[in-house]
């Protein structure tokens, strides 16, 4: 009886920690009338801007969508890669540089 209770608190505690440390996501959302779609994305017009959303198999719908149709769409912004492009900060505000380029030698 000890080892149920002792392996249901685990298991309690272990859940509780995984949800505590996922941060939740922001969302977003635009709302149009869908001008296409496929597969992998749902086009909107939102004013006179086109929204392009990416979706997968794991996107759900409350029905079924066709060319025309309002709906909302809510989002997250997720980023996929970063390129670093320097230290030009630093040396906007006055700071030193350790390229050789910034300290010729003589």
């Amino acid at each position: 009886m000890k080892t149920k209770i002792l392996g249901l608190i685990v298991a309690a505690t272990l859940t509780l920690a995984s949800v505590a440390s996922a941060a939740p996501s922001k969302t977003y959302q635009v709302t149009g009338p869908i001008l296409e779609m496929n597969d992998s994305m749902v086009a909107v017009q939102k004013g006179k801007e086109r929204w392009e959303i990416a979706r997968d198999s794991s996107t759900k719908a409350d029905g079924e969508m066709k060319v025309g149709d309002k709906v909302t769409i809510h989002y997250t912004m997720t980023a996929t890669s970063v390129e670093v492009k320097g230290e030009k900060t630093a040396q906007a505000e006055g700071g030193t540089s350790s390229s050789p380029a910034a300290s010729p030698k003589k």
